[in-house]
């Protein structure tokens, strides 16, 4: 088999680029900053696969801008919502995508934040390196508890029952809202109460886990209404994609003390952050960690290499989204 061209718009894990340097004829990105559009363009001449991850925004102009050799768009990453795929199914480009092996990471992460809000362990982690704390005392820095607590979770998919399962171990009931009801199997193993209508859980949920992929109709599906329903005391996670949420209006609600804390891995338009947030005690904002771990992120690159080697071999990609 002739060594395919490949393009990369990032820098991967070693073990991955070294791979691809032995299996193809691998374009690298060694600085690692986004590559412009001009640049994917101009580097991927000659390529048959790009591998792009979540920085770079494959939209309508670019895909059509693409060189004709271009025939498959290999993600590094399991959410695919920077790529308009109804461009590359006009222009006939595999479009395929790294699920699976993300889940338990980006599950531990949801955790990590879900504690970090409730146990208000930011605030508390700069008194201490400040100098400000006076010791031990009855009522300072109090927090909540997760035991007992009602945990909503939208989108009970691979993601959202990694949380649930783990949230279960903190004594946690399960609220969930998808578009239909997951198996009696999966709600008797969790169980998980089922809610049709999304409005109606959020006014009975303590915490909010967004575990759903952005799409065109989950964008700003917590919208100032929504948001609205929530209780005073909620605490919402997100690390599923920023633009679910209304960010301005969450960092309106959470000044106001409408929505008691968050904990956010994922920003609307990241790297941007909604200034209002960087000010505000009551929220923990991560820098997109959700599989930020090694096992996860050497995983996602042999899943891209799996679907590259499928797709040159005349194999349909385990993967293959379009």
């Amino acid at each position: 088999m002739k060594k395919p061209v490949v393009l990369v718009t990032r820098k991967l894990p070693k073990v991955t680029e070294n791979r691809m340097q032995n299996l193809f004829n691998v374009r690298l990105n060694t600085s690692d900053r986004v590559m412009s559009f001009e640049e994917i363009i101009k580097r991927s001449e000659g390529a048959s696969v790009v591998v792009p991850t979540v920085t770079d925004e494959i939209n309508a102009g670019l895909v059509s801008a693409l060189p004709s050799t271009v025939e498959i768009i290999a993600n590094f990453g399991a959410g695919v919502n920077h790529i308009d795929l109804a461009a590359t199914t006009q222009r006939n480009i595999c479009v395929t995508n790294t699920p699976d092996v993300l889940t338990e990471d980006t599950a531990d992460l949801t955790i990590a934040l879900m504690l970090a809000a409730a146990r208000r362990l930011p605030e508390g982690c700069q008194i201490v390196k400040e100098k400000l704390w006076g010791g031990w005392a009855p009522t300072f820095l109090l927090g909540t508890s997760l035991t007992n607590k009602k945990l909503g979770i939208i989108g009970l998919g691979k993601i959202g029952y990694a949380v649930a399962v783990r949230a279960r171990c903190f004594g946690m009931q399960i609220y969930y809202h998808n578009r239909k009801p997951v198996s009696e199997f999966i709600m008797a193993k969790l169980d998980a109460t089922y809610w049709p209508s999304l409005n109606k859980m959020l006014a009975e949920v303590d915490f909010l886990s967004i575990n759903c992929p952005q799409t065109t109709e989950t964008h700003h599906l917590l919208d100032a209404e929504r948001l609205g329903k929530l209780q005073k005391h909620a605490i919402v996670i997100n690390s599923a994609r920023g633009g679910i949420i209304d960010e301005a209006e969450l960092a309106e609600r959470l000044e106001k003390g409408e929505i008691a804390a968050a904990g956010l891995d994922v920003f609307e338009n990241e790297p941007e952050i909604n200034e209002k947030l960087f000010n505000l005690k009551n929220v923990v904002l991560a820098p997109h960690l959700g599989s930020a771990t090694n096992e996860s992120r050497v995983a996602m690159g042999a899943r891209v290499i799996e679907n590259i080697i499928s797709f040159v071999s005349g194999q349909v990609p385990k993967d293959k989204i379009y």
